[in-house]
């Protein structure tokens, strides 16, 4: 088995508990430390106790929004160093572009984009320095 993302912590916030899941299984066979948030509160908790690399980070969230959190993480010291994907349902430009202005080094859209895609766009943000 191919442990390639061994020692890479990667917070996934998602509300969607069976994407959530499927992410979650893909990336546990490729040894990365993933942990898990469904709302706001809890990722931005997780995000700086546990300082992952990089967080998957779905836009549309009960409560605070992706964007929100998104702000939140890049205002932080302690946090502002995570390399955050939106993967998200939102595909208008404008929400693709306000989530790169915040500080999202990619902007996925859920309905087009595989787990396999996923893994390849958080291996490309990890060669990134």
């Amino acid at each position: 088995m191919n442990k390639s993302f061994g020692k890479i912590k990667i917070l996934c916030v998602e509300d969607d508990m069976l994407l959530s899941s499927l992410i979650g299984k893909k990336l546990g066979e490729l040894g990365a430390a993933l942990f898990s948030a469904d709302n706001g509160e809890s990722a931005i908790e997780i995000a700086q106790r546990e300082k992952p690399d990089v967080m998957l980070l779905d836009i549309l969230l009960p409560g605070m929004d992706g964007f929100e959190i998104l702000k939140k993480i890049k205002a932080d010291e302690r946090t502002k160093r995570i390399k955050v994907i939106a993967l998200s349902n939102l595909n208008r430009d404008s929400d693709i572009e306000k989530g790169k202005k915040l500080g999202a080094v990619r902007f996925l859209t859920k309905v087009s984009v595989g787990l396999n895609e996923i893994v390849k766009e958080i291996k490309a943000v990890l060669a990134e320095k």
